[in-house]
């Protein structure tokens, strides 16, 4: 046997040990089966180019992170949507234009890049706390383009209910983001 049989046999028992919970997990987060499929890729892709498999000690809390961390990704390459996150008592719509605004801005300024990532680790660290219903309804909404009609006809409910999700999820994450919203806008 090769010196490197032993981590590709690791690689191919992971695949097999993990990737169809893998793949739901990826599923639930984004808008299509090809969307979490070329997630799916990029985990195994990643995986198969670590220095040394056989180091990672975690390996599901390790092919998880990096799923995530490919989900965020896939969602910073498309354009931000106005948000509507601003600090409770905020006028909404300032709040919304406020982060677009910011989410918009010049890459090239290095405290806007450190803000779009803290934003975004701890955007999808809050809807990791939302029940499944109100966190699809927002990320299908807010992050995939749907509107609420379209959503209430995708999962058979009512639109009211739909709208209702949005709201819980919307105060939920207002509430878990207003922190870092005033210390960067109130610097």
């Amino acid at each position: 046997m090769a010196p490197s049989d032993p981590p590709r046999q690791k690689i191919v028992q992971t695949v097999k040990d993990y990737g169809k919970r893998l793949f739901r997990f990826i599923r639930g987060k984004v808008r299509s089966d090809e969307d979490a499929e070329d997630i799916l890729q990029e985990v195994w892709y990643q995986l198969s180019h670590s220095v040394n498999v056989n180091e990672i000690e975690q390996m599901s809390s390790w092919l998880f992170r990096v799923a995530r961390n490919k989900i965020i990704d896939k969602y910073r390459r498309q354009t931000p949507l106005p948000l509507p996150l601003g600090t409770p008592g905020d006028d909404e719509a300032e709040g919304a234009f406020l982060l677009r605004e910011l989410l918009l801005a010049d890459p090239a300024d290095p405290e806007t890049e450190y803000f779009r990532e803290v934003f975004w680790q701890a955007l999808f660290a809050a809807l990791e706390e939302l029940p499944e219903n109100q966190r699809q309804v927002f990320v299908w909404n807010e992050l995939e383009a749907m509107t609420l009609q379209e959503i209430a006809g995708r999962t058979g409910q009512n639109l009211k209910t739909i709208i209702s999700r949005k709201g819980y999820a919307v105060k939920h994450l207002r509430k878990r983001l207003e922190v870092l919203y005033r210390d960067y806008f109130n610097d």
